[in-house]
């Protein structure tokens, strides 16, 4: 329900979640992205899935951006809220408007954290395919600075 990641608003640090929600409206390019950046980031340390408002077709930019960091994403089936077996998360993030509204009516009898991160849907640039898929790139580097801020991810063997 606020823009800031868990524990920055009162200074004091708050857990971990142990269970993430991104949601964007297709569940075929922004959430799908930012779950596998989770992933690769945490491993089993937290759990992360993702769902859309609607159902799409993965993107095939998605895939490749995703591919350039040899994180694959082609087996992802893209699904709804109403898709999921468990609605027991700690935090979802939203990554679309419709998103956002969709997660605030899913969880408005559930004490669940929604936190909204406006991010742009790459598929309105126009252009050659190397501009499209610089688009993609530019929501990729966004998405994965935001998680490894929020979730405070550390290299191993550093101070």
């Amino acid at each position: 329900m606020s823009e800031a990641p868990p524990g920055s608003q009162s200074g004091a640090a708050r857990p971990r979640p142990q269970s993430v929600l991104f949601a964007c409206t297709f569940n075929a390019i922004r959430s799908p992205m930012a779950e596998a950046l989770a992933r690769h980031f945490f491993g089993r340390q937290i759990y992360f899935a993702s769902a859309g408002v609607r159902s799409g077709e993965l993107d095939g930019f998605a895939v490749a951006s995703m591919e350039e960091l040899g994180i694959d994403i082609a087996k992802h089936k893209p699904h709804t809220f109403e898709d999921l077996e468990d609605a027991s998360f700690d935090l979802i993030v939203t990554l679309s408007p419709e998103a956002h509204h969709k997660a605030l009516e899913f969880t408005r009898t559930l004490a669940v954290d929604v936190v909204y991160w406006p991010t742009l849907d790459p598929t309105a640039v126009q252009g050659s395919r190397e501009t499209v898929l610089g688009a993609y790139r530019g929501m990729r580097e966004g998405l994965q600075k935001r998680i490894l801020e929020m979730f405070e991810w550390r290299p191993m063997g550093g101070l």
